[in-house]
């Protein structure tokens, strides 16, 4: 399986991300964001609407890449407004 990351924000979610990356296991690995993946990790911002804009945007690029991939959103965007997320 492949899994692929993307992160918005600030330097926290970087981190976070790192930290995912580096947990993914089990034969999986960690391939680019614009490349074929089973699985689409967004670790969104809500800090600004643009933020939040962004993340949708970036989710349904993922769904329109593969769409038989699980793309998962993590982080501020996703704890605070979830439901608009996943429309």
């Amino acid at each position: 399986m492949r899994v692929a990351f993307t992160t918005l924000g600030c330097r926290l979610n970087l981190f976070e991300t790192e930290a995912m990356g580096r947990r993914v296991s089990g034969g999986a690995s960690v391939v680019g964001w614009e490349e074929e993946a089973e699985v689409y990790v967004i670790n969104s911002c809500a800090v600004t609407a643009r933020a939040e804009q962004k993340c949708r945007q970036l989710a349904r690029q993922a769904k329109r890449r593969r769409p038989q991939a699980k793309v998962v959103v993590v982080g501020c965007a996703s704890q605070l407004n979830g439901r608009p997320l996943l429309e």
